[in-house]
């Protein structure tokens, strides 16, 4: 017998293709529904979810799934699907209006929409029933049926009242301080929500934050104080260590249910796989510590195995749950990893991992025990081997055995669903975080992954300095946001630097001239999240602050004072200005949200070199490999090669050969000028004043 399908039949989103067989009447964001809309006169209901998202699973098996509430909803309303990761624009603006509203949101982000898509109520997660004093859908379908049939007056005026809400809260800050004053300002707010006992933000849930990290490691390095590393520090052993983490497959799960980074939401994100890379990687080259430079290569390793396409992109996200159940298939019984590795072996992993009879690990829903465990320490093979009279090497040698054991057995557990969308932005991040791990740590497996995934999106999802934002099945489509730009011209320029293959610079040169000309807000400062090609919304967003990842805009800061060095442009070093005077105010008014335009501004305000080599230098591989060493975020280096026909080497070479003194120096540039030439790194780091 075959099922019925909906609207949503023949899209390639597996998030709306999970709800084609719903008997809710589902249409993709589209013309179509709206048209039907406006013709029937009947407000929409929009859902937002994505595929991975555990609350969007559960509100459609008790409501989506249901017919008596697929009945109500077909009979009151237009019921439209969006999938947040295809449609970052859609999600964006609306989610933004849920703030306004409710003052909080998440998904599944659930709206009430006029038809002409202005919103009027908000919810996320709505159970099926009424219950303790909230609406259940049944009821909201009925109810806004009758305010409906009513007469739309009520409803219309309050459209209006949340655009005017909108308006007034998406205006742009005025700032009252400095730039140079934007980084203290965003210290003293992430010193006053550090938890000083797990390491963190905040209490719960914890998400990882890489960009936090990141500034806060930005500003150790330029300010010399310990307590900015120490909670750097904190955090990235206490996220290692705990069953955030996943100590069998490896790879970071989205978020820690607890302030302790122990109990887990499941999901497995492409984006906080990269960005955990990049703090990783810089934590290593900034303290040498072995420990975070494992961790680069084990979540590289989970990159590789998991979440690589054999095209090269990366694909988007593992989902939480498997079997119908969240961390089903990451948790264990004491009894079944004592099955696996014997009593000798494992009872020390338990001990080691806080494996207990009964079980560690309780639904985060209805908070009852399920038995089963999750793996997190709470001390490190050197403190445990110590305590129990054992070599390090030794245990460290049982641990990894028995974690080869363990994925073994894991391997033939039914999977979590794989979302495997090739998402233009989230693989740049990629690219980005893998080339950067690649200069720490001299892996070279590292930089045929990013090379693998930056020749994928030049082939599927570049055309003539233009982005597509989505590859699945074959299809490139939806025109270029904001962040995959930002995103593509970070990763392509981390490539650069790492190559130094002038194709990566040329792209990104490209790419910054389609942002600069379809994006930017001509009539202010900064650029929107959509191309002025683009859809109507009913506000078109721009947007300065970080999410679960950093903003475009605070990345575009970073990438045109880098171009600008690299080019000898100084016009996209004060575009980059303009970008942070504009959004100067909103940082102010909400510093933990602008942590990376903060890092990004000290680009601007402070003082960055490029240090040019060039290719026929005697000692360049030498040169390039102990300055790859160093944890210099303002600094760059780039190879000269007069044979080339590259942007950077046009302007330095010309058209005649390298004089035979100059190929022996290395010179440091800053925006407006050259120190003089030095013939070591130790030279030049004196030079630039970073000696050690």
């Amino acid at each position: 017998m075959s099922l019925q399908e909906n609207h949503l039949k023949g899209e390639k989103s597996p998030y709306l293709l999970q709800h084609v067989h719903n008997p809710v009447d589902w249409y993709p964001w589209g013309e179509e529904a709206f048209r039907k809309a406006q013709m029937e006169n009947k407000p929409i209901f929009l859902s937002i979810g994505y595929s991975t998202c555990h609350w969007c699973h559960v509100m459609e098996k008790e409501s989506f799934e249901d017919p008596e509430v697929a009945s109500e909803m077909n009979r009151v309303f237009v019921s439209i699907k969006v999938d947040r990761e295809e449609r970052p624009d859609v999600d964006s603006v609306y989610m933004t209006a849920s703030q306004v509203m409710t003052g909080t949101g998440g998904w599944p982000l659930n709206m009430i929409l006029t038809p002409d898509r202005k919103p009027v109520f908000a919810f996320t997660y709505i159970p099926k029933e009424s219950r303790r004093g909230n609406i259940g859908m049944i009821d909201l379908c009925r109810q806004v049926g009758e305010l409906w049939s009513e007469g739309p007056e009520n409803i219309l005026s309050r459209s209006q009242e949340v655009m005017d809400g909108i308006t007034r809260a998406t205006a742009l800050k005025k700032n009252s301080r400095k730039l140079s004053d934007i980084q203290d300002i965003v210290i003293d707010a992430l010193k006053s929500s550090f938890d000083r006992e797990n390491g963190g933000f905040g209490s719960a849930p914890k998400f990882p934050s890489a960009h936090n990290l990141l500034f806060l490691l930005d500003r150790y390095h330029h300010t010399g104080e310990i307590e900015l590393l120490e909670m750097v520090e904190k955090t990235l052993k206490g996220m290692r260590m705990g069953g955030i983490f996943d100590h069998i497959g490896y790879g970071f799960h989205r978020y820690s249910t607890d302030p302790s980074w122990i109990l887990p939401h499941f999901e497995k994100m492409l984006y906080d796989q990269a960005m955990l890379i990049m703090i990783y990687s810089e934590a290593y080259s900034a303290t040498g510590n072995k420990f975070y430079r494992n961790t680069v290569l084990e979540v590289a390793d989970f990159l590789r195995n998991e979440m690589m396409s054999s095209e090269g992109g990366f694909f988007s996200a593992l989902d939480a749950d498997s079997e119908g159940e969240e961390g089903k298939y990451y948790t264990w019984s004491m009894n079944d990893i004592l099955m696996a590795l014997g009593p000798e072996d494992g009872n020390i992993f338990c001990e080691f991992y806080n494996v207990e009879r009964n079980g560690n690990y309780q639904d985060e829903a209805t908070g009852r025990s399920l038995q089963k465990n999750i793996l997190y320490s709470t001390t490190t093979p050197e403190e445990f081997a110590s305590s129990h009279g054992m070599k390090t090497g030794d245990l460290e040698r049982i641990l990894e055995k028995s974690r080869k054991t363990l994925a073994a057995i894991r391997s033939r557990r039914p999977r979590p669903h794989l979302d495997d969308k090739i998402l233009c932005d989230t693989n740049g991040l990629a690219v980005a975080a893998l080339s950067i791990a690649y200069r720490r740590t001299g892996e070279e497996d590292l930089i045929d992954m990013a090379e693998k995934a930056a020749l994928f999106m030049l082939e599927k999802l570049y055309s003539n300095g233009h982005l597509l934002h989505r590859y699945r099945d074959s299809e490139a489509a939806i025109n270029g946001f904001l962040d995959d730009y930002a995103f593509t011209i970070f990763g392509f320029l981390e490539l650069y630097f790492s190559t130094f293959k002038n194709r990566y610079l040329e792209a990104a040169l490209k790419l910054q001239e389609t942002l600069d000309k379809e994006f930017w807000d001509t009539s202010g400062k900064g650029y929107f999240q959509t191309p002025d090609s683009g859809e109507e919304l009913f506000t078109r967003p721009k947007e300065g602050h970080d999410g679960a990842i950093p903003g475009g805009n605070s990345v575009e800061i970073e990438n045109m004072v880098r171009l600008s060095r690299i080019t000898a442009n100084p016009l996209l070093k004060e575009r980059a200005a303009d970008i942070a005077e504009t959004f100067s105010g909103d940082i102010e008014a909400v510093p933990m949200f602008h942590s990376y335009m903060a890092m990004s501004i000290g680009k601007v305000i402070g003082r960055g070199y490029l240090l040019k080599v060039w290719k026929s230098h005697p000692d360049l591989a030498d040169i390039k490999n102990k300055f790859w060493e160093h944890y210099l975020p303002e600094v760059d280096v780039a190879i000269l090669d007069p044979s080339s026909e590259g942007i950077l080497e046009k302007s330095e070479v010309g058209t005649g050969n390298v004089p035979s003194e100059a190929e022996k120096q290395i010179l440091a540039c800053t925006d407006s000028e050259c120190l003089k030439p030095a013939h070591t790194l130790d030279e030049i780091l004196m030079e630039i004043g970073q000696s050690k």
